[in-house]
């Protein structure tokens, strides 16, 4: 072993003694010049004082909501319009956000760290075909709006996309072969989210999954922070004069990308971070909650919730934490900017999960019960830091349909039949009446709302078989 190498060896020695992870090198002697390469960077990537923080808590993993009296349904949310008043609220608001995109301060960032492995697709959840008639992905199907969003503004829209390790390569890829779908490549950025490592749940020690591998899983969505200022898409956003950022997941294949009224509400309050809510279905539906808490807006996971809170009505009998987050938010950038110069650390919930990992023996162990404790970062958890937040009502129907479950609530069927419910409706508003189980779908392209579906049709319009308009 080299001068150099032992070095190197004993001060990760050293680092690993320290939070008794010293077992991470037991096949050093074992390893190539590149398999130690690589172990020694994975190594350096970890952050080990977060690691070791979270394990000492572990059997109540942030899940404490606290004195259960402080906690109310949150106070400043704009809710969907009935009124007259409302309207024009609301109307002044979709001005003001059109007038934002068209000034060029506004990107995107999309979130598709994701794999389909719960839908049974091998590959990056974006990949997924799920446009009703034409079988477009979810990132063909997002893309395209946000194309369609940006020649109407007549300015470009920027798009950060948040990958994995175990997207990116792939999702590059995806978006190369098909011309990134008709956005210019120069505004279209790709980061990844970092990674932790998981760990032996009986015993907290970092668990490997090969000789020179750790067994690592991304940091989810929480890690977006580190991973823009790391990657210098900031920077890029400075360059670029982007003061406000709309964020929203990959999954999610009716979400209104760079929704104007979201973004007027956004400026016109002056909020730092806004967020998209639905009503719940049903107190038991498995939703985090905006709420307020000590003067403070924030989240609370629908594990975290006490039942007798997620149960409460109001005088009407509605419930009263009713307003389901949708993972669709605005943030300004100056707000990111802060969170990054603080060295904001958030919090890193654990879950038990099933991990393959490497025995004292060197075989890989394929575990049949839940052996392991991942970390996961979560990005609503900056929603209390904001100086100035914002809740804003969407119609459920309309934009939050998420694909996450191979079958039941949330699968592609859902989603599909819900863009479909979606596009009727704009035909219908058009004086156009199908009927019922027409397949429809309605490209981005051709229309990004039933306003655009009146100017290209006449009412007169018929149509034959499956309806594709693009």
């Amino acid at each position: 072993m080299g001068a150099m190498v032992k070095q190197v060896f004993g001060e990760l020695s050293e680092q690993l003694r320290r939070y008794g992870q010293q077992h991470v090198l037991r096949w050093w002697n074992d390893l190539d010049a590149a398999q130690r390469d690589s172990l020694i960077e994975q190594i350096r990537r970890i952050d080990f004082e977060a690691v070791r923080s979270m394990l000492d808590g572990r059997n109540n993993p942030g899940g404490d909501v606290g004195d259960e009296s402080e906690i109310r349904p949150a106070a400043r949310v704009v809710r969907l319009p009935k009124e007259p008043v409302e309207e024009q609220a609301w109307s002044a608001a979709v001005e003001r956000g059109n007038q934002a995109l068209a000034s060029g301060k506004v990107g995107v960032i999309l979130v598709a760290g994701g794999q389909g492995t719960r839908l049974g697709f091998q590959h990056p959840k974006g990949m997924l075909p799920i446009g009703p008639v034409s079988g477009a992905t979810l990132f063909q199907i997002l893309a395209e709006q946000l194309l369609a969003r940006s020649r109407r503004a007549g300015s470009p829209l920027p798009c950060y996309v948040m990958t994995s390790d175990a997207t990116h390569d792939e999702t590059i890829a995806f978006f190369r072969q098909h011309g990134c779908f008709g956005l210019n490549a120069g505004d279209v950025r790709f980061f990844k989210q970092g990674t932790m490592p998981a760990v032996d749940r009986r015993t907290g020690n970092i668990l490997l999954a090969e000789k020179g591998a750790i067994a690592m899983s991304p940091d989810g969505h929480g890690g977006m922070l580190d991973a823009l200022h790391l990657s210098g898409c900031l920077d890029d956003m400075r360059r670029r004069g982007v003061e406000l950022l709309y964020y929203h997941q990959v999954d999610n294949p009716t979400a209104i990308v760079c929704d104007p009224a979201f973004l007027g509400f956004h400026i016109l309050r002056d909020s730092e971070m806004s967020t998209k809510v639905v009503a719940k279905r049903d107190a038991s539906e498995k939703m985090g909650v905006v709420v307020d808490r000590g003067g403070k807006t924030q989240i609370v996971e629908y594990i975290d919730l006490p039942p007798s809170l997620a149960r409460a009505v109001d005088e009407g009998g509605n419930l009263l934490h009713w307003a389901g987050n949708t993972a669709i938010h605005v943030f300004s950038r100056k707000f990111l900017d802060r969170l990054v110069a603080e060295n904001m650390r958030l919090p890193l919930p654990c879950s038990a999960k099933k991990v393959p990992f490497l025995d004292d023996a060197g075989n890989v162990v394929v575990p049949e019960t839940e052996n392991a404790i991942k970390f996961e970062r979560f990005i609503f958890d900056v929603l209390p830091c904001a100086r100035s937040a914002l809740v804003v009502e969407a119609d459920r129907a309309r934009e939050f349909n998420p694909v996450k479950n191979a079958e039941g609530n949330d699968s592609p069927e859902t989603a599909r039949a819900a863009m479909h419910a979606v596009y009727r409706g704009w035909l219908y508003s058009a004086g156009i009446d199908l009927p019922d189980g027409r397949p429809i779908e309605i490209s981005p392209l051709f229309a990004l709302d039933a306003e655009d579906v009146k100017k290209r049709l006449s009412p007169d319009r018929r149509f034959d078989g499956p309806v594709f308009l693009n």
